[in-house]
Protein backbone atom coordinates (compact mmCIF):
# COMPACT_ATOMS: atom_id res chain seq x y z
CA UNK A 1 0.00 0.00 0.00
CA UNK A 2 1.38 3.22 -0.98
CA UNK A 3 -0.29 6.27 -0.13
CA UNK A 4 0.17 10.04 -2.04
CA UNK A 5 -0.48 13.12 0.28
CA UNK A 6 -2.14 15.55 -1.08
CA UNK A 7 -2.18 19.58 0.00
CA UNK A 8 -3.95 22.55 -2.28
CA UNK A 9 -2.30 25.45 -1.39
CA UNK A 10 -2.08 29.73 -1.72
CA UNK A 11 -0.01 31.96 0.34
CA UNK A 12 0.55 28.85 2.96
CA UNK A 13 4.20 29.76 3.92
CA UNK A 14 4.08 30.14 7.56
CA UNK A 15 1.76 26.49 7.72
CA UNK A 16 3.31 24.03 5.09
CA UNK A 17 6.58 23.88 6.83
CA UNK A 18 4.45 21.58 9.39
CA UNK A 19 2.12 20.20 7.19
CA UNK A 20 4.64 18.67 5.35
CA UNK A 21 6.81 17.27 8.21
CA UNK A 22 3.79 15.42 9.54
CA UNK A 23 3.69 13.48 6.77
CA UNK A 24 6.98 10.99 6.81
CA UNK A 25 4.27 7.97 6.68
CA UNK A 26 3.10 9.01 3.00
CA UNK A 27 5.32 7.90 -0.02
CA UNK A 28 4.58 10.76 -1.92
CA UNK A 29 3.96 14.59 -1.13
CA UNK A 30 1.65 16.51 -3.63
CA UNK A 31 1.60 20.34 -3.70
CA UNK A 32 -1.11 21.93 -5.89
CA UNK A 33 -0.81 25.66 -5.79
CA UNK A 34 -3.30 28.20 -7.05
CA UNK A 35 -0.98 31.35 -7.41
CA UNK A 36 0.70 31.42 -4.41
CA UNK A 37 2.63 35.18 -4.16
CA UNK A 38 4.50 34.49 -0.94
CA UNK A 39 7.31 31.50 -1.18
CA UNK A 40 4.90 28.84 -0.83
CA UNK A 41 6.11 26.96 -3.64
CA UNK A 42 9.45 27.63 -2.73
CA UNK A 43 8.93 26.21 0.39
CA UNK A 44 7.16 23.01 -0.65
CA UNK A 45 9.99 22.14 -3.23
CA UNK A 46 12.52 22.45 -0.44
CA UNK A 47 11.00 20.03 1.88
CA UNK A 48 10.78 17.79 -1.09
CA UNK A 49 7.25 17.95 -2.39
CA UNK A 50 5.96 17.63 -6.02
CA UNK A 51 4.40 21.27 -6.81
CA UNK A 52 1.97 21.36 -9.43
CA UNK A 53 0.19 24.87 -10.37
CA UNK A 54 -3.00 24.87 -11.22
CA UNK A 55 -5.71 27.60 -11.59
CA UNK A 56 -8.66 27.61 -9.03
CA UNK A 57 -11.34 25.32 -9.29
CA UNK A 58 -13.02 25.56 -6.18
CA UNK A 59 -12.35 23.61 -2.87
CA UNK A 60 -14.12 20.37 -3.73
CA UNK A 61 -13.14 20.64 -7.81
CA UNK A 62 -8.96 21.43 -6.30
CA UNK A 63 -8.80 18.93 -4.30
CA UNK A 64 -10.39 16.09 -6.96
CA UNK A 65 -8.12 18.07 -9.05
CA UNK A 66 -4.83 16.82 -6.75
CA UNK A 67 -6.24 13.41 -6.31
CA UNK A 68 -6.39 13.05 -10.50
CA UNK A 69 -2.38 14.03 -10.04
CA UNK A 70 -1.43 11.76 -7.70
CA UNK A 71 0.81 9.54 -8.25
CA UNK A 72 -0.68 6.37 -6.09
CA UNK A 73 -4.57 5.18 -5.67
CA UNK A 74 -4.98 5.75 -2.14
CA UNK A 75 -4.58 9.12 -0.99
CA UNK A 76 -4.26 11.17 2.35
CA UNK A 77 -5.83 14.61 1.96
CA UNK A 78 -4.92 17.63 4.41
CA UNK A 79 -5.21 20.96 4.37
CA UNK A 80 -2.06 23.28 4.57
CA UNK A 81 -3.24 24.24 8.29
CA UNK A 82 -3.30 20.69 9.44
CA UNK A 83 -0.81 18.60 10.31
CA UNK A 84 -0.81 14.58 11.93
CA UNK A 85 -0.77 13.56 15.58
CA UNK A 86 2.20 11.26 16.43
CA UNK A 87 -0.96 8.96 16.84
CA UNK A 88 -2.52 9.30 13.83
CA UNK A 89 1.06 8.67 11.95
CA UNK A 90 1.84 5.68 13.82
CA UNK A 91 -1.92 4.24 12.64
CA UNK A 92 -1.47 5.10 9.27
CA UNK A 93 2.32 3.19 9.19
CA UNK A 94 0.74 -0.17 10.62
CA UNK A 95 -2.08 0.36 8.08
CA UNK A 96 0.51 0.28 5.60
CA UNK A 97 2.38 -2.86 7.23
CA UNK A 98 -1.02 -4.76 7.34
CA UNK A 99 -2.87 -3.65 4.25
CA UNK A 100 -6.73 -1.54 4.70
CA UNK A 101 -9.56 -3.46 5.40
CA UNK A 102 -11.64 -0.68 3.70
CA UNK A 103 -11.74 1.54 1.32
CA UNK A 104 -11.57 4.79 3.07
CA UNK A 105 -11.38 5.68 6.70
CA UNK A 106 -11.88 8.95 8.51
CA UNK A 107 -10.06 10.79 11.29
CA UNK A 108 -11.01 12.89 14.12
CA UNK A 109 -9.86 16.70 14.01
CA UNK A 110 -8.64 18.19 16.81
CA UNK A 111 -8.73 22.08 16.51
CA UNK A 112 -6.17 24.56 18.03
CA UNK A 113 -8.09 28.03 18.42
CA UNK A 114 -6.60 30.99 19.93
CA UNK A 115 -3.89 29.03 21.33
CA UNK A 116 -6.33 26.87 23.16
CA UNK A 117 -7.00 23.20 21.87
CA UNK A 118 -10.83 22.98 21.91
CA UNK A 119 -12.60 19.65 22.82
CA UNK A 120 -16.19 20.31 22.98
CA UNK A 121 -18.31 23.65 21.39
CA UNK A 122 -19.12 20.81 18.22
CA UNK A 123 -15.56 20.88 17.07
CA UNK A 124 -14.29 17.42 18.35
CA UNK A 125 -14.25 14.95 17.11
CA UNK A 126 -15.25 16.24 13.73
CA UNK A 127 -14.59 12.89 11.90
CA UNK A 128 -13.89 13.50 8.20
CA UNK A 129 -12.43 11.27 5.81
CA UNK A 130 -9.25 11.98 4.58
CA UNK A 131 -8.01 8.51 3.52
CA UNK A 132 -9.19 6.99 0.90
CA UNK A 133 -8.82 4.65 -2.50
CA UNK A 134 -9.23 7.47 -5.43
CA UNK A 135 -10.90 4.73 -7.13
CA UNK A 136 -13.91 4.79 -4.97
CA UNK A 137 -14.00 8.05 -3.66
CA UNK A 138 -14.53 11.91 -4.68
CA UNK A 139 -15.03 15.47 -2.92
CA UNK A 140 -18.47 16.89 -3.23
CA UNK A 141 -19.52 20.48 -2.60
CA UNK A 142 -19.39 23.41 -4.92
CA UNK A 143 -19.14 26.53 -2.52
CA UNK A 144 -18.10 25.55 1.37
CA UNK A 145 -18.04 22.37 3.39
CA UNK A 146 -16.44 20.22 0.76
CA UNK A 147 -16.45 16.45 1.64
CA UNK A 148 -15.64 13.19 0.98
CA UNK A 149 -18.03 10.93 -0.47
CA UNK A 150 -16.92 6.82 -0.57
CA UNK A 151 -19.08 4.16 -2.52
CA UNK A 152 -17.16 1.77 -0.63
CA UNK A 153 -16.52 0.49 2.81
CA UNK A 154 -15.67 3.28 5.28
CA UNK A 155 -13.44 2.30 8.62
CA UNK A 156 -12.39 4.36 11.49
CA UNK A 157 -8.95 5.43 12.33
CA UNK A 158 -8.37 7.14 16.15
CA UNK A 159 -5.36 9.34 16.17
CA UNK A 160 -6.42 12.90 15.73
CA UNK A 161 -5.60 15.19 12.50
CA UNK A 162 -4.44 18.58 14.31
CA UNK A 163 -6.09 21.68 13.03
CA UNK A 164 -4.07 24.86 13.86
CA UNK A 165 -6.84 27.42 13.05
CA UNK A 166 -7.32 30.83 13.73
CA UNK A 167 -4.33 32.35 16.19
CA UNK A 168 -5.78 35.79 16.64
CA UNK A 169 -9.81 37.40 16.17
CA UNK A 170 -8.96 39.26 13.35
CA UNK A 171 -7.65 36.08 11.79
CA UNK A 172 -10.94 34.79 12.72
CA UNK A 173 -13.05 37.76 11.21
CA UNK A 174 -11.21 37.32 7.85
CA UNK A 175 -11.56 34.06 6.98
CA UNK A 176 -15.53 34.50 8.33
CA UNK A 177 -16.08 37.82 5.55
CA UNK A 178 -14.79 35.27 2.91
CA UNK A 179 -16.82 31.76 4.34
CA UNK A 180 -20.01 33.38 4.69
CA UNK A 181 -19.95 35.18 0.78
CA UNK A 182 -19.48 31.72 -0.44
CA UNK A 183 -22.27 30.30 1.86
CA UNK A 184 -23.92 33.39 0.84
CA UNK A 185 -23.76 32.25 -3.04
CA UNK A 186 -24.88 28.79 -2.47
CA UNK A 187 -27.93 29.99 -0.85
CA UNK A 188 -28.41 32.28 -3.62
CA UNK A 189 -27.70 29.52 -6.18
CA UNK A 190 -29.75 27.05 -4.77
CA UNK A 191 -32.70 29.80 -4.85
CA UNK A 192 -33.50 29.13 -1.08
CA UNK A 193 -35.27 32.49 0.17
CA UNK A 194 -33.93 34.36 3.16
CA UNK A 195 -36.97 34.73 5.86
CA UNK A 196 -36.62 37.04 8.88
CA UNK A 197 -36.80 33.76 10.92
CA UNK A 198 -33.23 32.72 10.01
CA UNK A 199 -31.59 36.66 10.73
CA UNK A 200 -33.37 36.89 14.20
CA UNK A 201 -33.98 32.80 15.09
CA UNK A 202 -31.40 31.10 13.68
CA UNK A 203 -28.33 32.98 15.01
CA UNK A 204 -29.45 32.62 18.65
CA UNK A 205 -29.88 28.87 18.25
CA UNK A 206 -26.68 28.54 16.70
CA UNK A 207 -25.55 30.07 19.82
CA UNK A 208 -27.43 28.00 21.95
CA UNK A 209 -26.72 24.92 20.57
CA UNK A 210 -23.11 25.43 20.03
CA UNK A 211 -22.74 26.86 23.60
CA UNK A 212 -24.68 24.81 25.94
CA UNK A 213 -25.64 21.82 23.88
CA UNK A 214 -22.07 21.47 22.40
CA UNK A 215 -20.80 22.15 25.68
CA UNK A 216 -19.01 25.19 24.25
CA UNK A 217 -19.09 26.16 27.90
CA UNK A 218 -16.24 23.77 29.32
CA UNK A 219 -13.65 25.43 26.32
CA UNK A 220 -13.92 28.39 28.92
CA UNK A 221 -13.60 31.93 26.74
CA UNK A 222 -12.17 30.27 24.09
CA UNK A 223 -15.64 28.12 23.80
CA UNK A 224 -17.72 31.63 24.68
CA UNK A 225 -16.00 33.27 21.60
CA UNK A 226 -16.32 30.08 19.16
CA UNK A 227 -20.27 30.70 19.69
CA UNK A 228 -20.60 34.26 19.58
CA UNK A 229 -18.32 33.85 16.17
CA UNK A 230 -20.88 30.68 15.19
CA UNK A 231 -23.69 33.14 15.64
CA UNK A 232 -22.38 35.63 13.54
CA UNK A 233 -21.37 33.68 10.68
CA UNK A 234 -24.95 32.79 11.02
CA UNK A 235 -26.16 36.23 10.57
CA UNK A 236 -23.49 37.02 8.11
CA UNK A 237 -24.36 34.54 5.35
CA UNK A 238 -27.84 35.02 5.63
CA UNK A 239 -27.63 38.76 5.39
CA UNK A 240 -25.59 38.56 2.52
CA UNK A 241 -27.48 36.30 0.43
CA UNK A 242 -30.59 38.72 0.80
CA UNK A 243 -28.49 41.06 -0.18
CA UNK A 244 -27.45 39.12 -3.24
CA UNK A 245 -30.95 38.36 -3.74
CA UNK A 246 -32.13 35.74 -1.92
CA UNK A 247 -34.85 37.41 0.15
CA UNK A 248 -36.50 38.86 -3.15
Amino acid sequence: MKISATIITCNEERNLPRAIESLRCCDEILVVDSGSIDRTVEIACKYGARVIEANWRGYAGQKNYASDQAAYDWVLSIDADEALSEDLEAEIWQLKKNGPAHDAYTVPRLAQYLGKWILYSGWHPDRKIRLFDRRKARWVGEYVHESVVSDGRVGELTGNLLHFTCGSLSEHLKSMDRYTTLAAEEIVARKLRVHARHLLLDPAWTFFRTFFLQQGFRDGIEGLTIAYMASLYTFLKYAKARFMGGGK
